[in-house]
């Protein structure tokens, strides 16, 4: 049996619906059953309610589980969380964890400094410790941050992309591609003890995806670049909490320093999954940049 975490999540959610679309059989744990609606009902696809936190409501998640895709929120106790799972895994004689990272893959950030990727480091060095098998899937930014309901999305009123990054490129990945080699991934063998980084196939301005949006809509967008402080002053008006904030000023002022974000397509071959363009998935998600349909993003 293989179990992904944080199964109601943006990339759990899109992976779990991977695993059903491929008639791949998984089992998905919940904290929340009210928000796990969506997944009932899916072929092949088992619901079990528990928390990462807490060990006591794990059993009958992990109860047979030969691999597991650990994913949680970045904003709530992640390396305790994470840390946490991983032990009451081993306890429960799981022998492999596949670690759903984030170490800004093609960015070339030193994971040391930056706060974001050092949360994630130091849960694989925990995992690595562990004497667990384990595998490290690092994907980059996603393309679905640029959809409206994301705090670094769209606003499809103002038809508007308002960021703070200068013309900095990233080379952004979709979810979906992701999911692709997550599954791909846990139902073969030979993996231990690698680690996979994923980016999307271009580096792309602002500019150049407001481009994509705007050829997709058939609608005028356009790139506002605002003052680092304004943009973190809309997001926490937005309600994005402080750690998410304190993430995020890292990350404007690391894009500063390190403004050109390196293509990485090895996972996508050795998985044998055709990388998504960023114009594939503007044409695809049309009706969500123009708001006839909710992003789905997540702090």
């Amino acid at each position: 049996m293989i179990l992904v975490t944080g199964a109601t999540g943006l990339s759990g959610s899109i992976v779990v619906q991977e695993f059903a679309r491929q008639n791949a059989p998984v089992r998905a744990l919940v904290r929340n059953p009210d928000k796990a609606r969506k997944l009932h009902g899916l072929p092949g696809v088992e619901v079990v309610e528990g928390d990462m936190l807490r060990p006591e409501t794990l059993t009958a998640a992990l109860r047979g589980v030969e691999r597991v895709l650990m994913i949680s929120s970045p904003r709530e106790r992640m390396v305790e969380t994470q840390c946490t799972f991983i032990d009451a895994a081993k306890a429960a004689g799981v022998p492999h964890i596949v670690k759903y990272s984030g170490k800004e893959s093609g960015v070339g950030f030193d994971p040391d400094s930056f706060i974001g990727t050092h949360e994630h480091l130091q849960i694989e060095r925990h995992l690595e410790a562990s004497g667990l098998a384990w595998t490290h899937l690092r994907p980059s930014q996603f393309m679905e941050f640029y959809l409206p309901g994301t705090l670094t999305g769209v606003d499809p009123h103002r038809r508007e992309l308002r960021m703070s990054i200068g013309d900095s490129r990233l080379a952004p990945v979709a979810i979906g591609d992701v999911a692709k080699v997550a599954v791909a991934l846990l139902n073969s063998d030979g993996h231990e003890g690698r680690a996979y980084d994923m980016t999307g196939p271009e580096a792309l301005t602002m500019k150049e995806v407001v481009e994509h949006i705007s050829a997709a809509t058939g609608t005028a967008f356009r790139h506002v670049e605002l003052p680092l402080e304004d943009k973190l002053r809309e997001c926490e008006e937005a309600g994005m909490p402080e750690p998410s904030i304190r993430i995020l000023r890292e990350l404007f002022a690391e894009r500063g320093r390190r403004p050109e974000s390196e293509v990485r397509l090895e996972t996508h071959r050795t998985f044998g999954v055709r990388p998504t363009t960023f114009a594939e998935f503007a044409r695809g998600h049309a009706a969500a940049f123009l708001g006839q349909a909710g992003g789905d993003g997540r702090w």
